[in-house]
């Protein structure tokens, strides 16, 4: 069996927390599992090394931004290698280049055009655990590229497809996908399963569990992804096809854009129109409504949009 594992930033931000990470890992592979381990940037990384690209340069290269942003990767897959080590498995790390993973020429936001997995898979057959560094990887200039935001998450899912991984688990600080954000709404429930389609909708509508860039990879190639947590040990949720889908699996909001969205398979025009009806009858004015296939989205105030995420979730998943 080949497990790909993707531990987030938050899951590796201090010594106990990457232990934590590198137990998961290694009871898998004393399992008897192939493992291939994903790592993002500790925690706070990205964001610093960014502040100090930009108090040296306002508008610093892209080329070498990509070669600094890759340092925080490259990092944490060799203290999870170390870790690894220290708890008896035999473990490497790879960075993107090493581990064959091709992109186009776009720095900030490569996209990923192949895999050439034979270090990976030469790796795992002389029985190492494989940590390879996320959100990276070269372009046919030789110049390490990154992938964008979510783009550790995208590394993982890429991986599962080109590897034909029997299993795909993403690590954060969340226990799978819920209605809505459960450190803002109350009441807010997880789901035991959910549709690419509507995971995709969630994250475009301002969800974080999950990058955009990352549903659509599983979407297209098919891979079965479960989202879980580093922190405790519980089911997460599956994100595959499923043909059994809720008419509303969620509610999400996007602080840029100052909307809140209603998603799933139900989402229609009366959907729209009795959500505007209700946040208006709360003295919620909404500026904007628009309804595309699988989501309702409406546009409020700033300071009304959490008592609108609040309202729709508990009137359409009460």
């Amino acid at each position: 069996m080949l497990v790909i594992q993707k531990f987030g930033g938050s899951s590796l931000a201090d010594a106990q927390r990457l232990r934590r990470a590198a137990g998961i890992a290694a009871e898998r592979a004393r399992g008897k599992a192939q493992v291939v381990v994903v790592v993002s940037a500790r925690g706070g990384t990205t964001d610093e090394l960014i502040k100090t690209a930009l108090e040296i340069d306002p508008m610093p290269c892209t080329r070498e931004l990509d070669a600094l942003l890759g340092t925080g990767e490259l990092a944490s897959a060799a203290l999870m290698a170390m870790q690894l080590g220290a708890l008896g498995l035999d473990s490497v790390s790879l960075s993107g280049r090493q581990a064959g993973i091709r992109t186009d020429t776009r720095h900030g936001g490569a996209a990923i055009l192949g895999i050439d997995t034979r270090r990976i898979v030469s790796e795992l057959n002389a029985g190492k655990v494989v940590v390879v560094a996320g959100f990276q990887g070269v372009n046919e200039n030789d110049d390490l590229t990154t992938l964008g935001r979510g783009g550790s998450d995208t590394t993982a899912v890429e991986l599962a497809a080109a590897l034909g991984a029997d299993e795909c688990e993403i690590y954060s600080d969340v226990d799978g996908v819920y209605t809505a954000d459960p450190r803002l709404v109350t009441g807010a429930r997880k789901l035991d399963e959910i549709d690419y389609a509507d995971m995709l909708r969630l994250s475009l509508g301002g969800s974080q569990v999950l990058h955009s860039r990352s549903v659509e990879a599983a979407m297209r190639h098919g891979v079965e992804v479960t989202l879980l947590s580093s922190f405790v040990k519980r089911e997460g949720t599956v994100l595959a096809h499923f043909t059994h889908r809720p008419d509303v699996c969620g509610v999400t909001r996007d602080k840029v854009k100052n909307t809140v969205s209603i998603v799933g398979k139900g989402a229609n025009a009366d959907m729209l129109a009795e959500a505007a009806a209700m946040l208006a009858h709360s003295d919620i004015l909404v500026s904007d409504a628009q309804c595309t296939t699988g989501v309702c989205t409406l546009t409020v105030a700033p300071e009304h949009l959490l008592p609108a995420l609040e309202m729709l979730h508990r009137h359409f998943l009460r």
